[in-house]
């Protein structure tokens, strides 16, 4: 299935720059905060800062179609109620994010000096590393949709979007379900034009 993603990512790249859409390559770096979507009876779960370093590849104008890829550290913290003696636990989640954007230029184009989107689209997370929880009683691969707005000046976009998990994060969730993950990005980068008019 990763496979299957990357190879259809690149084939859409490859077609646009072989066409007379317009493109632009969009490298960018940036936080986020995941918290869970259940709560022990004992405790809670907050977001902590992460990051997410990868691109982008959008193609389009008004209307555009942006495929990237990510990778991403979420953390998450555990904080005790019901026993203060305890020590809050980190929970650092690793791994690939392959979001599937469509937009919608709502002021302004790619070749405008300054414009304002809108944005939507579905994503894929493929785990590579957890720490401090076992990582077999984990799904290797998640999904999640997505929400955001982004602005442009002229090369510089800073864009922020808000995820909500489509599926569980764990195989087995009979000793701890923690349920779905919800996540907000916050990255910045530069536009980089390749093609169009």
């Amino acid at each position: 299935m990763q496979k299957k993603i990357l190879f259809s990512m690149l084939a859409g790249c490859c077609l646009a720059l072989t066409s007379s859409a317009q493109v632009a390559i969009k490298p960018a770096i940036g936080i986020n905060a995941t918290d869970f979507s259940k709560d022990p009876a004992s405790g809670e779960y907050k977001g902590r800062i992460g990051y997410q370093i990868g691109g982008s590849v959008a193609i389009g104008k008004k209307v555009y179609f942006e495929p990237g890829i990510f990778y991403v550290k979420k953390t998450t913290e555990y904080v005790t109620e019901s026993t203060p003696e305890l020590e809050n636990q980190d929970f650092n989640i690793s791994g690939i994010r392959v979001p599937l954007t469509i937009g919608f230029n709502l002021l302004g184009n790619q070749s405008s000096v300054v414009g304002l989107r809108g944005f939507g689209g579905v994503s894929a997370f493929f785990l590579t590393d957890i720490k401090d929880l076992n990582k077999d009683d984990f799904k290797s691969a998640s999904w999640g949709t997505y929400l955001g707005v982004g602005l442009d000046v002229t090369i510089v976009f800073v864009e922020a979007s808000y995820e909500w998990s489509l599926t569980n994060l764990q195989k087995n969730i009979e000793t701890i379900d923690v349920g779905k993950t919800r996540s907000l990005f916050v990255h910045a980068g530069v536009r980089i034009p390749i093609g169009g008019k």
